[in-house]
């Protein structure tokens, strides 16, 4: 069995130390050094060059945002970001997705026993996940997901008016991502028209983060982007993102749409499940929803998208080609629960047509 190679870099010897001996019980991974800095961990990679880069985000000597923009310039390499439970780290956590990391893990809450129980199991799927991440679609820049050129329009797109929509809510698009995911989006909803359908995300991120990602996308886009919160609406132009940590249901009040957010077990391995949205989705939406499955590792999603696909609901799947990891779309299609396949790059138009109806 091939291992997986890992370098670990933080300037806490705790956080090395714990890392080391939780990814050590990995059959699939080999940690085959650490480092307390930038500057040293590039030392070692010009010794033997890792699989997969854990980082921490803020370090002595050079910060992991500049070594991160360094490394995917000059050699694309699988990084999977440290960073702490605070609202200071989930900004900067956010511009090193932005960057081109693949994904996040938390440092320890509650001492190194808490996190060798509660977070293991997370830390070794992040790097067995971004082992397998498609490199060529994150590095250098995060724009090449998307062709460069304007915005799509409402009218570059259809056909005759959609006015229509502006009052109540008639149309829903559920997206599930993961792995990859939050480069994904970026690249999808910035590309959107103000009037477009209501949006519903899961993006598998931890809690804390949610709130600093959805920030960051509703300044770049012109939809509005917000962390949902119990009972939010969900109307044209507004895209509502799952909080980290808790999982996000659509609910149907009258003519109106809303969500509801609440806490629960886990749900295939995640909180907030793609699954339980999208099961949701279908029961309260049928016909009326579109669902669209990206990139991701697991299967997370996959039932969901039957149940949708089974009640009516167009379904489209992220295309191999175009995902970080084609797990989370392969699973749906083997399901038998997609319509249609698409690009990345497919995605803004396919989401405004699905208003229409």
């Amino acid at each position: 069995m091939k291992q997986i190679k890992v370098l670990v870099v933080d300037d806490s010897a705790v956080v090395r130390q714990v890392m080391l001996e939780v990814l050590g019980r990995a059959p699939d991974i080999k940690v085959i050094g650490t480092a307390s800095d930038p500057l040293f961990a590039m030392q070692k990679m010009n010794i033997e060059w890792p699989d997969v880069i854990t980082l921490d985000v803020e370090m002595p000597r050079m910060d992991g945002i500049t070594f991160l923009k360094k490394l995917m310039a000059e050699h694309p390499t699988p990084v999977v970001i440290c960073s702490s439970l605070t609202e200071k780290g989930a900004e900067t956590t956010m511009q090193a997705l932005a960057a081109g990391a693949v994904s996040i893990i938390t440092k320890p809450k509650m001492g190194v026993k808490q996190f060798l129980t509660d977070a293991s199991n997370d830390l070794v799927s992040a790097v067995q996940a971004a082992a397998q991440a498609n490199m060529r679609r994150l590095a250098p820049h995060i724009g090449a997901l998307a062709p460069a050129g304007p915005k799509l329009t409402a009218d570059a797109m259809l056909p005759g008016s959609i006015s229509a929509m502006a009052q109540t809510t008639e149309r829903i698009v559920a997206i599930g991502t993961s792995t990859g995911g939050t480069q994904a989006l970026e690249a999808v909803l910035t590309r959107l028209p103000r009037v477009c359908p209501g949006i519903v995300i899961v993006q598998h991120m931890p809690e804390k983060f949610t709130a600093a990602f959805a920030e960051r996308l509703n300044s770049l886009c012109e939809v509005e982007v917000l962390e949902a919160k119990n009972g939010d609406r969900v109307v044209p132009g507004r895209v509502l993102i799952a909080p980290g940590g808790r999982h996000m249901l659509l609910k149907r009040s009258g003519a109106q749409y809303q969500v509801e957010v609440v806490d629960g077990p886990l749900v295939s391995r995640h909180k907030p499940s793609v699954d339980v949205l999208f099961r949701s989705v279908a029961k309260f939406a049928g016909k009326n929803a579109t669902g669209i499955i990206m990139t991701g590792m697991g299967d997370d999603g996959a039932r969901g998208m039957k149940e949708m696909f089974d009640v009516g609901a167009h379904t489209i799947a992220q295309d191999e080609a175009t995902c970080v990891v084609f797990g989370m779309p392969k699973e749906a299609i083997k399901l038998q629960a997609v319509r249609e396949v698409l690009p990345l790059e497919g995605m803004p138009r396919a989401i405004v047509v699905a208003g229409r109806g």
